[in-house]
């Protein structure tokens, strides 16, 4: 916990948030009724998160504050992965289970995110160890402490319900009485009928996951090696050969196994038909892997305890191998750390996420005027000025109807198409903020005023090029770049603003300003 908690702090205020962590800060804090009213029609999975968010914002509002709950579900949920290691197997394998999974990259990533994943990761494992002690127990009362952690899980983020049959898997594998069977099922079936009614909202808001792609062969293996201590090279194909180790023991790996693949894999099998599937989304089950890691290592360190030494000079017997072994892991620990170093580094900076706002909202103070109007293409750009509102708050939203917090939605809404050429028509210059797919003249959004920003910055404006400067960072999936531009009414003569040329990038660099990273490949976070 406290490898963890240091790996957690550690650079927790990177300067900026991403869009699906503006949307945690922006929503949290509203008030109780107006994120009611939001929930209706959007985010109800998320509801629990925000009311809870609420709670934190409450106290301080600020970045560091947005994630240190993040922070304090890792820590906790690396105590639990150490507790369950040691119930299953013992204290060393307790103790490499718990810093394996402090030390994965994938977990120091959402113990640094203001999101719900790692605090679903924490109930996940704490319902698990929870289920080993019920197992043991036997006695019906110790089935409601289960219960109850697993509805709270599942209502934090419904898409832990798959857990539940991972612990079905779990029972079957340690062959447990009848009587096992009837006190979780009733417990399962109890989580069952509370999470049913989110399950039944949030049916009618899958338009956020609308994004999602049915995954193939290479989301599996990517995830493999997120669940890893090392994404490459010896520290991965190391890990798997001590997790095929781990499968000897028996007990650990009723347990682990089924934690690791069950919940991916009915995910990913439902996806196939609806796409439902992210990594993010099943985070919980990396607690599976450090455990069979942890397993298998200490397998190896048993066979090896066992083995006696007789020198000239020096008889070496089970003991001093034992502690030396001890000594020894904690070395490979520490190597497997410091090999992922630059990794965890990355993680700690802004660009390394979808999008950075914080940039958007600096351009916008050093690039607006007073009074400026400025147009966001498509609406969610909004999110900028939502989380950073200083850049924005001497310039006017020219499309904007109704704000965010006031109609019940992430990023308010917006005017008619047509009040909104007659706004436009008001102006000799406006200033857009647009992911640059989203200014390809060829694209044809569904939504009629998205199409209404495009004609008429097409027919009536073109881009001033003096103040067009464009900077990329990317990253593994780049679709978009945020791009800040200035557009003035086009006179006879100028190149339609749609139909621009090619320009050549100067000094090495694109032209034109951009918030310094790739916008969000979802119309909508989830």
């Amino acid at each position: 916990m406290a490898v963890m908690l240091t790996i957690g702090l550690w650079g927790l205020d990177r300067g900026g948030m991403w869009g699906d962590e503006s949307v945690t800060f922006q929503v949290a804090q509203r008030s109780v009724p107006q994120i009611w009213r939001l929930l209706h029609d959007v985010d109800a999975v998320h509801g629990l998160y925000y009311l809870f968010m609420h709670a934190v914002l409450t106290v301080h509002p600020s970045e560091v504050v947005l994630r240190l709950p993040s922070v304090c579900a890792a820590t906790a949920t690396a105590g639990l992965v150490a507790a369950l290691g040691v119930r299953l197997a013992g204290p060393r394998v307790g103790l490499w289970a718990g810093v394996l999974y402090a030390i994965t990259p994938m977990t120091g990533h959402y113990a640094q995110e203001g999101r719900s994943y790692a605090l679903v990761a924490a109930g996940v494992a704490g319902a698990t160890l929870l289920l080993v002690r019920a197992v043991d127990a036997g006695g019906a009362r110790a089935w409601w402490p289960y219960g109850s952690v697993v509805a709270v899980t599942c209502v934090l983020h419904e898409l832990a319900v798959p857990v539940l049959g991972a612990h079905a898997v779990s029972l079957a594998l340690l062959r447990v009485p009848r009587r096992v069977w009837s006190g979780w099922g009733r417990a399962a079936g109890a989580v069952a009928l509370l999470v049913l009614p989110l399950v039944w909202v949030s049916q009618g808001q899958a338009g956020q996951v609308a994004w999602l792609v049915p995954p193939g062969w290479d989301r599996v293996e990517r995830l493999a090696r997120n669940f890893s201590p090392g994404p490459a090279g010896p520290v991965f194909w190391g890990a798997l050969l001590l997790m095929a180790v781990g499968l000897r023991e028996r007990r650990t790996a009723a347990v682990a196994l089924p934690l690791l693949l069950v919940p991916p894999g009915i995910l990913m099998t439902v996806s196939q038909v609806r796409p439902l599937y992210h990594d993010r989304y099943v985070l919980y089950a990396l607690a599976g892997a450090s455990l069979l890691v942890a397993a298998g290592a200490g397998r190896v360190a048993g066979g090896l305890g066992r083995v006696r030494f007789d020198g000239r000079r020096m008889r070496v017997g089970g003991r001093r191998v034992r502690a030396l072994l001890g000594v020894t892991g904690v070395l490979a620990l520490t190597v497997t750390f410091l090999n992922q170093l630059p990794v965890h580094r990355q993680d700690r900076s802004a660009a390394h996420r979808p999008d950075n706002l914080a940039v958007v909202s600096a351009l916008a103070v050093r690039q607006m005027r007073p009074g400026d109007p400025v147009l966001f293409v498509p609406s969610v750009g909004r999110l900028a000025a939502l989380a950073y509102p200083k850049g924005f708050q001497r310039v006017r939203d020219i499309a904007l109807r109704e704000s965010a917090p006031r109609s019940g939605t992430l990023w308010g809404l917006e005017a008619t198409p047509g009040e909104l050429r007659r706004r436009l028509a008001s102006v000799d210059r406006v200033w857009v903020v647009a992911e640059r797919s989203a200014l390809d003249p060829r694209r044809s959004p569904p939504d009629a005023v998205e199409c209404t920003k495009l004609a008429v910055l097409a027919e009536e404006f073109t881009v001033r090029e003096e103040h067009v400067r464009e900077e990329h960072v990317r990253e593994e999936r780049v679709r978009d770049d945020v791009l800040l531009r200035l557009y003035v009414r086009r006179r006879p003569g100028d190149t339609p603003a749609g139909d621009e040329p090619p320009r050549e990038p100067a000094e090495g660099r694109s032209p034109g300003v951009s918030a310094g990273a790739p916008a969000p490949t979802s119309p909508r976070p989830r």
